[in-house]
């Protein structure tokens, strides 16, 4: 990117209301803590300016990556020559209409949980601690304790890759495990509809808090993550083939198989994307070769 179109593109975005950083460090904007240099990041402000941002940088013919909370990405810590869209704080409106909750794809997907608590809607309780953003869990179909965004979205708005708005159906978004139709597509989602019903809001903060504590216990929440590192294997459950294998605790540098949770790879400190990818392949290695199942990295991978 040359310095004119950096500051092309600033005033762009300043104009229709996003905020906009140069020389932002992605691992600033991930879970994990990896993420190199990049020219420019962007907080989109709504549907509009992800519209007309997407068709000026279509126009200069700049790269550019959607991100969201960084909780399902692992980036490479070189310079990464792209602009990144980033839905946040200023795209996290959230409101309850009858039985359904309509939100901004930069919502905290708990603070929707609680809003649908708060208005006696249950459906949302699985999502309750799943560190992820609306848009984010839409993109790949989050789930945890037997519930998925899948079960619960009645529509989803985007910007495609040409600057176009569309809303999709939950007929139409093609979910199945870790996957929608969103994914591997340049699509900024921008508005989710859940459609809910109506509960106990007692029994749902319950539920909700009786999960949060399971998490807790059972998940390595005091280091940095990017979440369930593998994807869930056809037939077996890759925590228990980690375990199997001992690999409990294998470390590089400053990443390790969790001692607590054996399906999370954790930042114990100061780890590397190498360290990060140097465990993850190791662990592949040794599952396939003991257990024959091959494990899938769940995270999505940005390299420079």
């Amino acid at each position: 990117m040359t310095d004119i179109q950096i500051q092309a593109l600033g005033s762009k975005a300043a104009a229709l209301g996003c905020k906009y950083i140069k020389g932002a460090m992605l691992r600033d904007f991930t879970t994990f803590g990896t993420g190199g240099k990049i020219p420019v990041l962007i907080e989109l402000s709504g549907s509009e300016a992800a519209r007309e941002i997407v068709k000026f940088l279509n126009s200069e013919d700049l790269p550019y990556f959607v991100i969201g909370r960084g909780s399902n990405i692992l980036a490479e810590d070189c310079d990464i020559d792209m602009v990144f869209l980033h839905t946040g704080s200023l795209m996290n409106e959230i409101k309850a209409e009858g039985e359904r909750v309509i939100c901004e794809a930069g919502a905290a997907l708990s603070a929707v949980c609680l809003c649908a608590r708060d208005n006696h809607l249950t459906g949302l309780e699985f999502a309750y601690g799943i560190p992820a953003g609306v848009g984010g869990a839409v993109y790949m179909n989050a789930g945890a304790y037997g519930g998925e965004i899948k079960d619960v979205i009645e529509w989803a708005e985007a910007v495609d890759c040409d600057g176009n708005e569309f809303r999709l159906t939950a007929s139409e978004m093609d979910m199945s495990y870790r996957h929608s139709i969103f994914c591997g597509k340049k699509n900024i989602i921008t508005k989710v509809c859940f459609k809910l019903q109506k509960g106990d809001k007692e029994k749902i903060g319950a539920r909700m808090s009786e999960l949060a504590e399971q998490r807790r216990l059972k998940q390595p929440l005091e280091y940095r993550s990017a979440g369930s590192t593998f994807k869930r294997p056809q037939g077996a459950y890759a925590a228990a083939l980690i375990e199997q294998c001992g690999l409990k605790g294998y470390a590089v540098g400053g990443a390790m198989v969790s001692e607590k949770h054996s399906g999370f790879v954790i930042n114990t400190g100061e780890a590397t994307f190498a360290d990060v990818r140097a465990v993850i392949e190791h662990v592949q290695k040794v599952v396939k070769e003991q257990t024959g199942y091959e494990l899938e990295c769940e995270p999505e991978i940005i390299r420079g």
